[in-house]
Parts: C-alpha cells; structure tokens; sequence
C-alpha cells in the first residue's frame, strides 16, 4: 500500500523574514526525516496544482480571496492580520497549498489512492471566511473539503483537526453545514482566544496547559470517537498540526510523537469502517524542526498501517 505525498517547491518560497517560526524549513524537516527514515520508499510523490478562483470561492467569499489577489505586494510584505505576512511568493505559494488539498481529494475519491498527506505552507486552518489569520490566508483543508462536497456529492465529511491552536477558520467556514463534523482539540485559553460554544457537529475540544498524553488520549476517546463513528463519514481529512509537541515553544502541551500515530491510528481504524480507507491529512503546525520532522513520520506511517 502506498500513500500520496503533495507538495511543491513553491511552498518554500514564502518566506516572510529569519525569525518567524513559520518558515520553508519545516518542509525540508519533513522531507529529510522522510528520506532518513526509509518511508520515501512508500510514498508517491505528487507535484500539486495550484487552486482555482471558483474553488477558493466555496470556502471564502469572493470580496475576500479577490482581496487577497489585490493585496499580493510585488516587493516588500503587506500585513494581513498582526500574525500574517504576505511577501512576492506568498499568494503562489497559498494557491498551492490549497490547491494541493483538492488534489488530494480527487486522488482519494477516485479511488486512485486510499490515504493523501499534503506537505504544504503556508497553514490554513485559522484563516476564516473572510479573514487571514495565524500565518493563514487560505483555508486548505475547507477547500478541499468543500471540493469535495461539491464536485463528490459527499454528505458527511469529518474534519479532525489536532494543532495546538484552535481550528477557528474551519470551524467559522463549516459552522451552518451539517454535512461537516468539526473535531479540534487545543490548549484553552491560548491563541485564537475567540473559540465559541460550538454545537452538535463542531466538537470543540479545549484542555489546559500541561496537557499529557494520557489526558489528551482519554480526552478523544471519551469525548469524540463514538461521535465519529455514530456520523459513518463517507471521507475522514485531518488538520495535523504538530505544535502540541513538548519540544516545540509554541504551545505548552506535553505530546510526543507516539500520541500522533496513536490519534491517526483511531482515524484510520475509522476510515477503514466507513469510508474504504479514505484520508486526507493537510500539514499545520508544528515549528520544533526535529520534532516536526519525527512526528510528520509516525503520523505517515499510522496511515499507511
């Protein structure tokens, strides 16, 4: 069994100064990890496609992504939001990050591979409708799952997003569509510090600073595995943020990568019963470059089990 691995070398190039943490040497993490660790070999590599205008427009509203377009500087940065730059290859590099998820999405559903993990930056999981936020300005894995609601048909997609940090942007894209079941996990209180009550297909997951594994497993189990199995998706994506790590600063939780494959393995077993297999893991968070590295792999490797 092999998995799809997307990504292209114009999500390096968003570059937005030395000392922001989200930066092109998180995928090269990966990549070296991947190689380092023999998995190259079990992984189909995909260059991605960048995303449409009319795919962008299902997760955001036009007056947004056109401003975006508009706003893309041809020197310098423009400052979308106090956490979120644009710089010359930002907007390439968005369109790909998107566009990769769509891909990822076609692939599965077409039954040309089971499982697709999306190697891109800049994240996507804060930007919200109308609004970049958190070094986000496209939403990735809302449009590939709008993609997929649209051009599929599907009528029950879970969305699973275990970043440190609040999935604020997906869950404001899906918060009115029931055919979405949103899980996100995060330190509360922390950044986006705007996390609302949520309600039955938002499972908002919020779990205090100093989380461990054993709380932050017994937390998904009690509180979101019988929902997604009682919701039977047709397709599982994953927003897999890496930043809950206890190597990485950006945070303060205490997970280590066996948390990571023991989550996807849940998922997985999940996919398996419902859906044929069918996963589409985006990359998020994750700054700690080693750590990333390391837990991107154990993550890979629960999928592919």
């Amino acid at each position: 069994m092999s998995l799809l691995f997307i990504s292209h070398p114009k999500c390096s190039e968003h570059d937005v100064g030395n000392e922001h943490p989200e930066c092109p040497e998180r995928l090269d993490a990966i990549n070296d990890r991947l190689i380092a660790s023999g998995m190259e070999f079990s992984v189909v590599r995909q260059q991605a496609i960048a995303a449409e205008l009319t795919q962008l427009y299902r997760a955001h509203s036009p007056e947004y992504v056109d401003r975006v377009f508009a706003l893309s500087p041809e020197s310098g940065q423009v400052q979308m939001d106090p956490d979120t730059q644009m710089m010359p290859h930002s907007l390439e590099a968005a369109l790909y990050a998107a566009g990769a998820n769509i891909q990822a999405v076609d692939a599965v559903l077409s039954g040309e591979m089971s499982q697709a993990f999306c190697a891109v930056r800049p994240p996507g999981h804060h930007a919200e409708r109308d609004k970049a936020m958190g070094f986000c300005l496209f939403n990735n894995i809302a449009v590939g799952a709008m993609h997929a609601l649209h051009q599929y048909g599907l009528q029950r997609i879970a969305i699973v997003d275990f970043d440190v940090h609040h999935g604020n942007g997906t869950e404001d894209i899906f918060f009115n569509d029931q055919r979405v079941l949103f899980c996100s996990s995060y330190e509360y209180p922390f950044y986006p510090y705007n996390v609302g009550p949520g309600n039955e297909h938002i499972l908002n997951l919020p779990l205090p600073a100093g989380t461990d594994s054993d709380a932050f497993q017994q937390a998904i189990q009690d509180r979101w595995l019988d929902k997604l199995d009682a919701f039977a998706p047709e397709l599982i994506m994953i927003s897999a943020g890496f930043d809950a790590h206890f190597e990485d600063d950006m945070a303060h939780f205490k997970l280590v990568e066996t948390d990571y494959h023991w989550i996807t393995s849940q998922l997985k077993a999940l996919a398996n019963k419902h859906c044929q297999g069918r996963m589409v893991s985006t990359l998020e968070g994750g700054y700690a470059l080693s750590a990333l590295g390391r837990s991107v792999i154990v993550h890979l490797k629960a999928m592919l089990d």
